[in-house]
């Protein structure tokens, strides 16, 4: 029996035990996933880096996600390859664009909005391949997930560092708790698949 764990900073909501349960049902197809939230994550982190080159440290620091990112990209890769499952598209469930969706347009807006959304959506990873590292059956599969938790936790803790050194801490505080909102009411109405962020 899967049972709910405490929420992890920045969440407003745990993950449910039926994600779970979903989620070791299917793991050839959570990693086909994980593979694809990977390699996202490395895009926004270069993305952020194309949008605002003359930010020196955040320049530094996302340079550092990105190249983690890539690598844990390669890593899940070869989890599919052991696995016989071949990297390839799959449909994405609508959690990253309703995250989207609240980013607002106006500069200097649109920076703390993604940079707080991009550590939201580290913050959920870091939860629910705890709870892969926790649950799977496959010792390895579960030492594989357990070795990138650490990781998460840092980039989440990034994301969160920038915001707070380009804006003011109450006004930061104030746009994640809406976010956050957000975020748990998707993961709330989303019909349930199995991947990463549904």
């Amino acid at each position: 029996m899967v049972t709910a764990t405490a929420t992890i900073k920045f969440l407003q909501s745990p993950t449910s035990p039926a994600w779970v349960e979903q989620a070791l049902a299917h793991l050839d197809v959570i990693l086909l996933d994980h593979a694809q939230c990977e390699r996202k994550a490395a895009g926004v982190a270069l993305s952020l880096i194309n949008r605002y080159p003359s930010d020196a440290e955040l320049v530094r620091v996302l340079t550092a996600i990105a190249q983690e990112e890539l690598a844990h990209f390669a890593q899940v890769n070869q989890w599919l390859e052991r696995r016989g499952v071949a990297f390839g598209p799959l449909p994405p469930p609508p959690y990253g664009a309703g995250l989207r969706q609240q980013v607002r347009s106006v500069e200097p807006h649109r920076q703390l909005d993604i940079l707080l959304v991009s550590a939201l959506i580290e913050a959920r990873s870091h939860e629910r391949l705890g709870l892969l590292a926790e649950h799977c059956p496959e010792a390895e599969l579960a030492q594989f997930y357990r070795s990138l938790m650490a990781s998460e936790a840092r980039h989440y803790g990034a994301y969160w560092v920038l915001a707070t050194g380009r804006f003011p801490r109450p006004e930061v505080e104030a746009r994640l708790q809406t976010l956050a909102t957000a975020e748990s009411d998707l993961l709330a109405h989303l019909h349930p698949q199995p991947r990463i962020h549904s």
